[in-house]
């Protein structure tokens, strides 16, 4: 039987049978998730985050694609991946406005989403 790739988004590892390599196997069990308010995006960020976003009700231009025009900012980013450092989570001087294609999009590249290796970009 021919080998397959790794189900695996994004891995080169072939394998026997369908399925994940030995080295994503065990991947799934590792990396549950804590839910939302778990990781600190409970009611107090909520309020925090709409306080900041009326403050700073334009969006930061991270790709640098806006082209001159102004969007309003829909989530509050933080700039440095705060990776579970509730120190950094809570840093204003850590946050910006962006739109939320622009957050989902930089947010895929620094955590390696739709199948990217995980990648820090400087803003």
């Amino acid at each position: 039987m021919a080998k397959r790739p790794c189900a695996r988004a994004g891995c080169k590892n072939l394998v026997e049978r369908g399925g994940r390599c030995a080295e994503h196997k065990a991947a799934p069990a590792l990396m549950k998730r804590l839910n939302s308010t778990q990781r600190g995006y409970g009611y107090r960020w909520q309020k925090s985050s709409k306080a900041y976003l009326l403050a700073h009700p334009l969006a930061v231009d991270w790709f640098k694609e806006h082209g001159g025009r102004f969007y309003p900012a829909e989530v509050v980013d933080h700039i440095i991946p705060h990776r579970g450092d509730m120190k950094l989570f809570w840093d204003p001087n850590n946050w910006q406005g962006l739109t939320k294609a622009d957050h989902d999009r930089k947010t895929a590249v620094e955590d390696g989403g739709f199948g990217h290796k995980p990648n820090e970009i400087k803003g």
